[in-house]
């Protein structure tokens, strides 16, 4: 009577199960595609913030500058170190879920293994054919006899199944013990990953910290340069608040397009970024990273690292209202969205004229490198209000 019941209990795994393991697989792959995802982007921002610094070393005397490029690639280093530490755990909590199942599949086997030799046993017992015929022979009636034939056929057709799902529990194995090697490997290179990382993310807090020694030894020329930068900066909020002041003046001629308004304000959180990179200088006032009761100029959008020749794009429906040219920022692209305005400074090349309607993503010009810095600088405003930009660009 043990024979039914162990058929029963290893021919088939129960369909909840079977949904959970396809779940786990799922998300863990879906998890590991999103870190992937993040890694290689903070990947990428790493580069741009290296070639920036090596540019900014070679051909500008800015230490502030270098200083806060260190530290974005120090905030990105850790970002990426987390990443890391996150996709560790990940496949480690994979790891101890593989061997589960291939304890599990180790334990079917065995059971297999016993049971089928148990049935060849009793088959090598009774391996003599007359005492099969003697067995039928003896039967009392036809119905007794014919039961008695349908279960040597049924033995015959059992020993013949155990046999074939023990091949197929031995592959089953062997391939679940190689994705637990394969699990194994990926875990290892992580962690050999992520020592390096930490390794170079030692090295960039000493320069960091070697440059805050630099810029405390030569206040003077921090504050000439800060004075110098300070000058930009008004110029080019002074020359934005007149292009907004002439667009507003000019709404007797041309009546403001409310519709495109409307539609540029319910894509808050979704617009696409001018270009993809580090934002190296976010919106809004903040302290010197060393002289921390000094305030730096006020920063009305965002400035973002870019790599050289980058293109430049509308992140929304608009119009060219001018093109100016700024100390400090160069060419300056202003485009008009009904009641918003989009700044788009830091230009080498310009596509677009005045005039021009523009899409979203099209593309207004490429990005200039001023000092060894290039960065795009990007503002948002809402008639003579600044937005902070990152509230109205998709979250990266």
């Amino acid at each position: 009577m043990a024979s039914p019941i162990v058929k029963i209990r290893f021919s088939l795994l129960p369909g909840a199960i079977v949904l959970f393991l396809a779940c786990a697989t799922t998300s863990f792959a879906q998890n590991t595609k999103k870190q992937e995802s993040e890694k290689a982007r903070l990947e990428n921002e790493i580069a741009i913030l290296d070639n920036q610094i090596k540019e900014n070393s070679a051909k500008s005397n800015s230490v502030l500058s270098n200083l806060s490029l260190i530290q974005k690639k120090i905030s990105s280093r850790q970002a990426l170190i987390a990443e890391g530490e996150k996709e560790i755990a990940g496949y480690d909590s994979q790891i101890r879920k593989k061997q589960g199942e291939v304890k599990a599949i180790q334990n079917r086997l065995d059971t297999l293994s016993v049971y089928y030799s148990r049935l060849v046993k009793n088959a090598y017992k009774n391996r003599d054919a007359k005492i099969w015929y003697m067995y039928m022979l003896a039967s009392d009636n036809l119905g007794q006899a014919i039961r008695r034939i349908s279960y040597l056929r049924d033995f015959s057709q059992m020993m013949n199944e155990q046999a074939k799902k023990i091949k197929e529990t031995q592959a089953e194995l062997a391939a679940e013990t190689e994705k637990l090697t394969v699990l194994k490997k990926k875990a290892e290179s992580l962690r050999k990953s992520r020592l390096a990382e930490l390794g170079m993310l030692e090295a960039e807090q000493q320069e960091s910290r070697q440059m805050a020694g630099s810029l405390k030894r030569n206040r003077s020329l921090f504050q000439r340069q800060l004075s110098a930068k300070q000058q930009q900066v008004d110029a080019l909020n002074r020359e934005i608040q007149r292009i907004i002041r002439g667009a507003g003046s000019s709404k007797k001629s041309e009546p403001l397009d409310y519709k495109l308004s409307g539609e540029f304000a319910s894509n808050k959180g979704k617009l696409p970024w001018p270009a993809i990179g580090p934002v190296v200088d976010h919106f809004g006032q903040h302290f010197h990273p060393v002289f921390t009761r000094v305030k730096m100029p006020f920063n009305n959008g965002v400035t973002i690292a870019l790599n050289k020749n980058s293109v430049i794009k509308a992140v929304f429906d608009g119009v060219v209202s001018q093109i100016v040219v700024v100390p400090g920022y160069n060419k300056c692209v202003l485009v008009q969205h009904g009641k918003y305005f989009s700044f788009y400074c830091k230009l080498e090349n310009v596509n677009v004229k005045a005039g021009d309607k523009v899409k979203t993503g099209q593309v207004l010009g490429t990005v200039d490198t001023i000092n060894g810095e290039t960065q795009l600088h990007f503002q948002i405003w809402q008639d003579k209000n600044p937005q902070n930009p990152e509230l109205w660009l998709r979250t990266m």
